[in-house]
């Protein structure tokens, strides 16, 4: 019995030119052959209908129902694992405030799901992420509200708060930057396609990597590898990506690569929970208590920055085309 497959996804989102909603091929359906319903809450998910789809024929597409409202992350269970799509990919899925709190909200019923024993994280389009929304941000700074979520939620950069007790599989393709790096370095497993293409290129727009990438890239790749990126804005590629060994697993295409995610966390879901629960933890009470302390500092760091004349001139610069000149203030 063939599985039905989803060909095409339609999206919309507020920054696209219209608010109708546009017919974009996505490769996951591609390569996962996924049924796909639409939840009431908006979340793109597995339902008990479509999976009695499951004994039809016939093939199933996006257009056969009902069209989703707008969702920045997509939620699509398939047996005992969950793919978690960001999904903005008229503005190459950078992250703002309302999809991020959407990302720690899929975190936190992928956690609490106790039929769920393993997570891919992805994106949807022709980039994984290119990082931060900074004007979405920028405003968030600017009312003086706390970036923290709301309580039901797991900070997907796992920066604060309880972090994921459950394995998280990632897996990257086109521009990967900034805290879209940083999420893909909170993953426990990393998988890349081979046109990925990674950046933590903050310091060279007048901010810094404040999403965990001064902690965690450099305790992955060693001090000099992250520096060497970080320090000078430039950027690199899924081979470089693998010498320094924060990418486990480079696979020639986007599709290629979220087949491999999918596969490896079916692999571990046939595994003992338990026993996987208790390796995690083990792995992280070695090294979670020595980057706390930094950590609690990254939002206070991150905030000042935004007040300063060089995040300003970093701004104007981009906007403008050329190379920003900073003045240290």
């Amino acid at each position: 019995m063939n599985r039905p497959t989803v060909d095409e996804m339609t999206v919309s989102d507020q920054h696209s030119p219209a608010p109708q909603l546009t017919r974009r091929r996505n490769f996951l359906q591609a390569a996962a052959g996924l049924t796909l319903a639409v939840s009431p809450l908006g979340i793109v998910a597995a339902s008990d209908e479509s999976r009695r789809a499951e004994a039809e024929p016939k093939e199933l597409k996006m257009t056969d129902l009902p069209a989703p409202p707008t969702t920045k992350v997509t939620v699509q269970r398939q047996g005992q694992i969950v793919l978690i799509g960001l999904n903005r990919p008229q503005i190459h899925n950078r992250v703002d405030p309302e999809s991020y709190s959407a990302l720690g909200r899929a975190f936190y019923q992928y956690e609490h799901d106790p039929s769920l024993r393993a997570a891919v994280l992805f994106g949807h389009g022709d980039n994984f992420s290119r990082g931060i929304d900074v004007d979405a941000y920028q405003a968030l700074a600017a009312s003086g509200r706390s970036f923290r979520m709301d309580a039901k939620t797991i900070d997907p950069l796992a920066t604060r708060g309880t972090r994921l007790s459950k394995p998280l599989v990632v897996v990257v393709h086109g521009d990967t930057w900034n805290m879209g790096h940083e999420l893909h370095l909170v993953a426990d497993i990393r998988i890349a396609s081979a046109d990925t293409r990674f950046g933590q290129d903050e310091n060279s727009r007048g901010r810094f990597p404040g999403g965990g990438a001064t902690v965690r890239f450099v305790r992955e790749a060693g001090w000099a590898n992250a520096m060497r990126y970080m320090l000078t804005g430039e950027h690199w590629g899924a081979e470089e990506a693998f010498r320094m060994g924060v990418v486990q697993l480079i696979l020639p295409t986007p599709a290629e690569a979220l087949r491999a995610g999918i596969e490896t966390a079916e692999k571990i879901a046939s595994c003992g929970p338990l026993g996987i629960e208790a390796t995690l933890a083990s792995a992280h009470s070695a090294i979670d208590s020595s980057q706390a302390d930094a950590f609690s500092r990254l939002e206070s760091q991150y905030r000042s920055l935004y007040a300063t004349e060089d995040f300003k001139e970093g701004r104007r610069a981009e906007a403008e085309g050329r190379a920003p000149i900073f003045l240290g203030k």
